[in-house]
């Protein structure tokens, strides 16, 4: 019997990345040797926002949710051994983009690359930093510049790039509903492609627009996120028809890599992630018509912390499993004429459309950016409410919570956990690189980078020249800043409304009689320090806060320890919380608690909310933190109870 053909599988890929680009460089070579196809790189928060290792906001993340990569020196090393040219890369990074892509293209040359035969992609999407992912530099306009000169760039020496990752993905972890995942991330690629449109001669316009992919998120409602992925092929097929008037059919195909969903994974029973990270696949890749080009899988521990190189591995297998020995890859598409299906396919495509009508009635994705951000916050606090409810059930968390202890999270705790010295030794090699360059070819290089970001030039050659001559990361993000400025972009927290579960009534009375006993409102300052940019459960936190009655100091992300204590100080608040999801809690909150004590505010009670294992919990309580809140404590109203009855006891022991 004659074996059916079979289709290609997609590439397998595993996010990774972490303290130095040696070891990283070891992973990698590892995750290639067991089957990976593709990679994927994870940058940590300093490369990802343009700063060096050693800047004051760099302060305990260096190498904690990526790798560094502070100049060429360490890209050399990042790819060492790992052939460029036959290698498809992708690469997450978006504010810095343009930097990270010539440091790439910069050591393919030194291989002895033919960068014209490069494959892969920069996510480049600046938009959704803006609305949940949190890792921008620039205002919008001058971020839109960035990413038309990469993708003028890379269309023109670089062809077999994708310019652009048009980023859902974080649109869902911050808790938007299929509907707002389709728009804004449509409504991203119109602004990008309205801004590139007049760059490149308009016959090779469809080819560029072929460039432009998507990273999405695939969650655990299979049925609606594979009818939303046929909803992306149709509408993008549309958008490339009716408003860009790209003719030819294979410029208009939806090209696109995914991570399923992380929001999603427990810290609870999180053995149980396992299954869910495979069901969440298989809305990705069942649909033919709609199958990924690229699967990266979370490890069954992300909501822990680090995961191992075996917890990596685990999540391929399953990639391989699935390619290699079922059927799926001998038929063709399995849901075509299914009435249900295409039902809700439509249905999806009119909440779409709809979104997107409101979006070009603000006159686009950047004018519509405080919108979309109020909206996702929105989207995610009632998210919230339906599980404190009940209404939505998450096994291990509000049903079936009694359990076996996991003997998976025994020993090491089931995580990979960074050493604190790589922070130094990254500081070391940077200062060794800076003395050991040519100061004046970096000079002139830096003096030639801002001139042509200064005349509206492409930066991308400029910045290739930059890459070569040994200048830094943080050299390249401050000659931008030094001419496009910074950008603060809005909390989405002003008019939303948590639609709180449970008896809010009895946390509001709390709040009042409190209130009363202290001689003024209850003042709770929230404030996320360091580089991390995930500020989903912050502003949940001081939604709520606010709903139940507190005065809420929320200035957004990215703020120095000082700034924090300052606001503390300045405010007189009764509570501090700080946020922390990027592994770097130990040196942030100790600095934190030294600055209060430093400035006579020791007795101010503050809390930390984090993925924090339970081993730094406990040097945290010991430190003088008065609570720590993990994924597990999803109960936003005993949390606010918590505040409470911290806010009185800290009056009391300050009297």
């Amino acid at each position: 019997m004659t074996e059916p053909a079979r289709d290609k599988p997609w590439l397998f890929r595993t996010y990774a990345g972490h303290s130095t680009a040696a070891k990283s460089n070891e992973l990698y070579r590892s995750n290639l040797a067991r089957g990976q196809t593709g990679l994927s790189v994870a940058f940590d928060l300093p490369t990802q926002t343009g700063y060096d290792s050693d800047h004051v906001l760099a302060r305990g993340e260096v190498g904690k949710v990526g790798v560094p990569v502070s100049h060429i020196g360490d890209m050399r090393a990042l790819f060492d051994g790992i052939p460029l040219e036959a290698m498809n890369t992708s690469m997450t990074i978006n504010a810095t983009a343009a930097w990270l892509l010539a440091l790439y293209v910069a050591v393919a040359e030194e291989q002895g690359a033919d960068v014209t035969k490069l494959q892969g992609t920069v996510q480049n999407d600046i938009i959704k930093e803006y609305l949940s992912r949190g890792t921008y530099v620039f205002p919008p306009e001058p971020s839109l510049k960035l990413i038309a000169d990469v993708a003028q760039y890379c269309y023109r020496s670089v062809p077999k790039w994708n310019p652009m990752n048009v980023c859902s993905y974080h649109l869902q972890e911050a808790g938007a509903t299929p509907e707002q995942e389709l728009a804004f991330a449509l409504a991203t690629a119109r602004a990008v492609l309205d801004e590139v449109r007049g760059q490149v001669d308009p016959k090779d316009f469809p080819e560029l627009v072929s460039r432009i992919s998507f990273f999405v998120n695939a969650g655990i409602r299979f049925v609606t996120e594979m009818c939303k992925m046929r909803a992306f092929v149709d509408l993008w097929d549309e958008i490339c028809r009716e408003t860009y008037g790209v003719e030819d059919p294979k410029f208009r195909r939806f090209r696109y890599g995914v991570q399923v969903n992380s929001l999603g994974l427990t810290e609870q029973q999180p053995e149980n992630n396992v299954y869910r990270i495979l069901i969440e696949m298989l809305a990705v890749v069942l649909s033919k018509k709609a199958r990924a080009r690229a699967v990266q899988l979370p490890a069954w521990n992300e909501a822990l912390g680090l995961p191992r190189p075996f917890d990596q591995q685990w999540s391929l297998r399953m990639q391989q499993i699935m390619a290699y020995e079922t059927d799926l890859l001998e038929y063709g598409d399995l849901f075509d004429g299914n009435p249900v299906v295409d039902a809700k396919v439509e249905e999806l495509k009119a909440g779409a459309r709809a979104e997107l009508a409101k979006i070009d009635e603000m006159g686009g994705a950047v004018a519509a950016i405080d919108y979309m951000k109020s909206e996702l916050v929105s989207a995610n606090a009632a998210r919230l409410r339906r599980i404190e409810a009940g209404e939505t059930t998450v096994v291990g968390v509000n049903r079936f919570k009694e359990a076996e202890p996991s003997p998976l999270t025994a020993g090491d705790g089931g995580i990979l956990v960074v050493d604190p010295a790589v922070e130094a030794v990254q500081i070391e090699r940077l200062v060794a690189w800076r003395q050991g360059r040519d100061a004046a070819a970096v000079t002139a290089a830096l003096e030639g980078l801002k001139a042509a970001a200064k005349a509206g030039e492409n930066i991308m050659p400029a910045s290739v020249v930059a890459a070569k001559a040994g200048v830094t990361t943080g050299e390249w993000g401050g000659a931008m800043r030094e001419i496009f400025g910074e950008y603060r972009a809005p909390t989405g927290v002003g008019k939303t409304v948590s639609a709180a579960a449970g008896n809010l009534a009895e946390v509001r009375a709390a709040v009042e009689a409190a209130s009363g006993r202290l001689g003024r409102r209850i003042k709770f300052l929230v404030g996320k320090p360091g580089l991390d940019g995930h500020s989903n459960g912050a502003e949940q936190i001081a939604v709520r806060a606010r709903d139940c009655g507190m005065e809420v100091v929320y200035e957004g992300i990215r703020l120095t320890p000082a700034q924090i204590v300052n606001a503390a100080l300045e405010e007189s608040v009764h509570v501090v919380g700080l946020s922390i999801l990027s592994g770097s809690h130990l040196p942030l909150v100790t600095e934190v608690l030294e600055r209060m004590r430093a400035d006579g505010i020791g007795d101010v009670p503050l809390v930390v909310g984090g993925i924090i294992p339970d081993v730094d919990a406990d040097l945290l309580r010991a430190a003088g933190v008065a609570r720590v809140y993990t994924p597990k404590d999803f109960e936003l109203n005993r949390i606010m109870l918590d505040i409470v009855e911290l806010a009185d006891a800290g009056a009391r022991a300050a009297a």
